[in-house]
């Protein structure tokens, strides 16, 4: 499922939360932070150095919008060549990073080693297939396109109109302490126990954290999450769940 989380200006970062995220999708970790005129990055399988890494630099740039993603893979190879963000279209004043799992047309081929989200980067959204991002149109299209997945576009290139874009923010949730999260796979810790990620199939929900020892199926009671396909309600492509009435948020955060 992975997991990815964005803060506004002035906002910091929950470093147990982010290990806790970093537990329950192992398969490597990256930050973003807009710096002044470009954007520092930094990408590792090291959980630790990569959130101590992250926790040292926003403290030197703490008024601007950062981002942290930790992968779990069902595309590419595992390695730091995969984990998020990635540059758009190789130019490095633009960075996405992404949570779920993309449409078939940017999954990567038998011998390509990316994965989705890095397809997507590199050779699919660059060529704006919905149109500018800044646009009703293209900011639409986009996230009707991720169907229900969430995506932070960090840019610093001047050609757009915000420093740092979240897309299909309503599909995740906002922390009491102002950190936005793509899901509640870092609350996967039962009070009282001492339990580790993988322990916890069909009895905690990788994506909303509910715990159902009762559960006979891959579908979380709680929230609708499918434990096979890794998509959220309502699109399981295992079968058919009633939908909800989409709503949608156009949402902006500039560097202070």
């Amino acid at each position: 499922m992975c997991i990815l989380s964005f803060y506004k200006p002035g906002v910091t970062p929950d470093l147990q939360t982010l290990r806790d995220g970093a537990d329950a999708n192992p398969h490597g970790h990256g930050y973003a932070i807009v710096a002044e005129d470009r954007i520092l990055v930094g990408r590792g399988l090291d959980a630790d150095a990569v959130i101590n890494e992250f926790a040292g630099v926003r403290a030197v740039f703490p008024d601007t919008p950062a981002l942290f993603h930790s992968r779990f893979a069902t595309h590419g190879y595992v390695s730091e060549q995969n984990c998020h963000p990635f540059a758009f279209g190789g130019d490095e004043r633009t960075v996405l990073a992404h949570n779920g799992v993309l449409p078939e047309i940017v999954h990567p081929g038998v011998d390509d080693p990316r994965s989705d989200t890095r397809v997507a980067a590199e050779d699919f959204l660059p060529r704006e297939p919905f149109g500018p991002i800044d646009s009703w149109t293209g900011r639409t299209g986009l996230e009707d396109w991720l169907n229900g997945d969430k995506m932070i576009i960090l840019t610093v290139d001047p050609r757009y109109k915000h420093t740092a874009y979240l897309l299909n923010e309503h599909h995740g949730h906002w922390s009491s302490d102002g950190i936005w999260y793509s899901n509640h796979s870092y609350r996967w810790r039962a009070p009282g126990t001492t339990a580790k990620p993988g322990s916890y199939l069909y009895d905690y929900c990788d994506y909303c954290g509910q715990y159902d020892i009762e559960r006979a199926g891959p579908h979380c009671m709680a929230c609708g999450f499918c434990e096979d396909c890794w998509h959220e309600f309502p699109h399981c492509d295992c079968e058919f769940l009633a939908g909800t009435d989409r709503y949608a948020d156009l949402t902006y955060f500039d560097a202070a």
